[in-house]
């Protein structure tokens, strides 16, 4: 395993209100090869359901393939959301201190990797992703019924 892509999303219903995740990781012909959708919690905005997408994604990848593995490994995480790809790229500030402890423990899982690199992509390439934060929140809403 040399490069790994990985889609994230993010989404908050109420904004803030209950959060959710969605990643799925795909090798270099962009095949999935691992699924997830997360419930977050409550009272998330939608910039901090992205963030904890990115390092649930991270860790993720350490904890099914290894550290060692991840020393070895190029990966490119790739979000439709222009705050998080600019914020982690350098290109925009962090001034939310939420949004600064999220982006501080981003920064030190890179460590972890031999690249993470951060690209933009339409909402339209981030279907997958996006399915997935949404039946992690109407998984949620359904086990409160009960």
């Amino acid at each position: 395993m040399k490069n790994i892509i990985i889609y994230t999303d993010g989404g908050s219903r109420g904004n803030p209100g209950k959060a959710g995740i969605g990643v799925v990781f795909c090798n270099e012909k962009e095949q999935a090869i691992k699924k997830y959708g997360e419930f977050l919690g409550d009272k998330l905005t939608n910039n901090e359901a992205e963030y904890g997408a990115v390092i649930f994604a991270l860790k993720k990848f350490k904890s099914l393939f290894s550290k060692e593995l991840a020393k070895k490994t190029d990966i490119e995480i790739r979000s439709d959301s222009e705050l998080l790809v600019k914020q982690l790229s350098g290109q925009y500030k962090v001034l939310d201190s939420k949004i600064q402890k999220l982006f501080l423990e981003v920064w030190n899982l890179k460590f972890d990797f031999k690249s993470v690199k951060f690209k933009l992509i339409k909402r339209e390439k981030n279907i997958e992703a996006d399915k997935l934060v949404n039946e992690a929140l109407d998984k949620q809403d359904l086990l409160k019924l009960f």
